[in-house]
């Protein structure tokens, strides 16, 4: 298997074992939760300033009232051996290598944000390219049950990257209208490159994309929760 591939064997029935998931969104604008069952998703502001440590603090005083027995991570950076290996772009520092098992007292299980949604919104057949547009720009892509999150969003892109002008500070700079043909633009050339069956844009700024590119649907971003959940169901 290749190093960074998560991959999943689509007959396999989940584990037996019936644990309570925890699932976390790290983005660069909010922390979103949402535990397995019935509970509406909960959240608080994220930013710059967003340590791991604040991260967890804050998880576990929203979600004091709920009960779980593991806990599955969505992070907006490179993942390694279930491991942070880079500090994330639009977050504050101390993100690399923290131990967010012990953090939590409980087993925890983390993955790139991209690759979860990807991994949530994957019917289980070909080729499927997620798209992430939020403050940065997520990449992640799923062939026959290989998930492998990219960073695309800092490849060069005209005069700057492809987040510069996807991301957040490129839908405030440019104007919606403008935005949205370069959204066009990228999906084009990603299109001819991965040649997927499936294309999803997701992310909290995808409700922007009032005309969506052929080829492509736009994500349900509740789908990465259920990204989340396969990780502990399939024993990933």
């Amino acid at each position: 298997m290749q190093a960074g591939c998560i991959f999943i064997n689509w007959g396999l029935d989940p584990t037996d074992e019936i644990l309570k998931i925890l699932t976390i969104d790290v983005g660069g604008t909010n922390i979103k939760a949402k535990v397995e069952g019935p509970e509406e998703r909960r959240k608080f502001p994220s930013g710059p300033e967003m340590t791991p440590q604040k991260m967890v603090d804050g998880v576990l005083e929203l979600t004091k009232d709920w009960d779980y027995d593991v806990v599955s991570i969505g992070f907006p950076g490179i993942i390694k051996s279930g491991t942070v290996i880079t500090e994330p772009k639009n977050l504050g520092p101390g993100w690399k290598g923290f131990d967010f098992g012990k953090a939590f007292g409980k087993p925890v299980k983390i993955i790139n944000d991209a690759a979860m949604q990807a991994l949530g919104s994957y019917s289980g057949k070909g080729v499927l390219l997620f798209l992430g547009f939020g403050t940065g720009l997520g990449s992640a892509i799923v062939v026959d049950g290989r998930v492998l999150p990219m960073e695309l969003a800092h490849l060069t892109y005209r005069k700057g990257t492809f987040e510069d002008y996807l991301g957040l500070r490129g839908l405030e700079n440019l104007g919606q209208e403008k935005w949205q043909k370069h959204v066009h633009i990228v999906v084009s050339r990603f299109k001819d490159a991965f040649l997927p069956d499936d294309i999803v844009l997701g992310g909290g700024k995808s409700k922007y994309i009032t005309n969506v590119p052929g080829g492509c649907r736009l994500g349900n971003n509740q789908l990465a929760y259920e990204g989340g959940f396969k990780l502990w169901r399939f024993n990933l």
